[in-house]
């Protein structure tokens, strides 16, 4: 599955939040179904696991800048939580 393109079609047709704050936020609120995590995440718990509070997390494969650039954002993303994947396929990635 091409990330970016999941991404960019989760962020046009379903609801995603970004930034630590924001997901962390979303996974209390049991709202979380995917949370994905960049290589610069400064969480370090969100890092090293597979799942918090039972949402599964993906690691990216690149830097904030990356996915921020990957998610059409000018801006660094460290972490997002997909809480409606709309028409994407994103919640099928391989966390494990």
């Amino acid at each position: 599955m091409d990330i970016t393109h999941a991404l960019k079609v989760a962020l046009s047709t379903g609801k995603v939040k970004m930034g630590l704050e924001e997901t962390l936020a979303t996974v209390k609120q049991k709202q979380a179904k995917l949370l994905v995590v960049s290589t610069t995440c400064p969480d370090a718990k969100l890092l090293s696991e597979r799942k918090l509070n039972g949402v599964p997390i993906y690691h990216y494969e690149g830097t904030a800048a990356e996915l921020g650039a990957a998610c059409g954002r000018p801006f660094p993303v460290s972490t997002l939580a997909i809480l409606d994947p709309g028409s994407s396929a994103i919640l099928s990635l391989e966390t494990g």
